[in-house]
């Protein structure tokens, strides 16, 4: 069975997340997309934003290729570098005006920290299930739960020690801040899912996204199964061993028998 494939399951076993997690793939050439991948234009006859394409290989199990005609997000075309604002003028004007940001300083600022992928104007981005991958991902997305999100970071931290760093803006989030970051940083990152996240790829308010570079993800999947077996586990396996103490306001005679009130009070 592929390397990929056993660790999706082994995800699985882990932290159970409620979706598949997803491989995301930088390819350069389209003849390397795989024949039964969807794509947004083609297929479902409009542009779309990649955190959709995500959202389809992780609740339907599909897998998405995005070129640059497929891209309908704005901000996902600038950082991914298939339609780069050489103008910053618009953007700020964007940020400003939809009170994202304060004023013309703040937005740059903004427009400045976002990470850039470097891949040219042809990159096609693939998103695909893990669990029915065989691609080497560049980068996986695993959206969770904070419980599960606390047991990867114990995984992801467990060789190295160090904690994972990470930027949160509320904006490009799984796509940049998530997906770009990871790659180029080569290293996890915990991200708050951002608004397009849960307008248009359906997102839910209980969930967090982790993004760990392909090369990473069995470092932190070794990791997940070492601290398994000392009972850091999913769910959580809380403490249950005790007497439970119960304030009345009402005598005990009204609630129980004479004699259960008896062998209560010997207690």
């Amino acid at each position: 069975m592929n390397k990929w494939i056993k660790l999706g399951e082994r995800l699985r076993t882990y932290i159970n997340p409620s979706t598949f997690p997803v491989t995301v793939k930088f390819l350069t050439k389209e003849s390397s997309i795989p024949r039964r991948s969807k794509s947004p234009l083609r297929d479902m006859k409009v542009p779309m934003a990649p955190c959709q394409g995500s959202a389809m290989a992780r609740r339907y199990g599909w897998t998405v290729a995005f070129a640059k005609e497929d891209v309908g997000c704005g901000i996902a075309a600038h950082t991914y570098g298939w339609n780069r604002v050489g103008d910053s003028r618009g953007p700020i004007h964007f940020l400003t005006q939809m009170n994202y940001a304060a004023d013309e300083r703040a937005a740059a600022e903004m427009i400045a920290g976002l990470p850039l992928l470097d891949r040219g104007q042809d990159v096609v981005v693939l998103y695909a299930p893990l669990e029915r991958s065989e691609m080497e991902p560049d980068v996986v997305l695993i959206y969770v739960n904070p419980a599960q999100l606390m047991r990867l970071i114990h995984g992801a931290t467990y060789k190295k020690g160090a904690s994972i760093q990470g930027n949160f803006s509320g904006r490009a989030a799984s796509c940049t801040e998530g997906v770009i970051a990871a790659y180029l940083d080569q290293a996890p990152k915990v991200i708050v899912p951002g608004n397009g996240d849960r307008v248009w790829a359906g997102c839910q308010d209980h969930e967090m996204i982790m993004a760990i570079p392909g090369p990473d993800l069995a470092d932190v999947v070794d990791g997940l199964e070492k601290t398994h077996r000392k009972g850091i586990r999913y769910p959580i396996p809380t403490y249950l061993r005790y007497r439970p103490e119960v304030a009345f306001t009402i005598p005990l005679s009204d609630v129980f028998l004479p004699e259960e009130v008896d062998k209560l009070k010997k207690k």
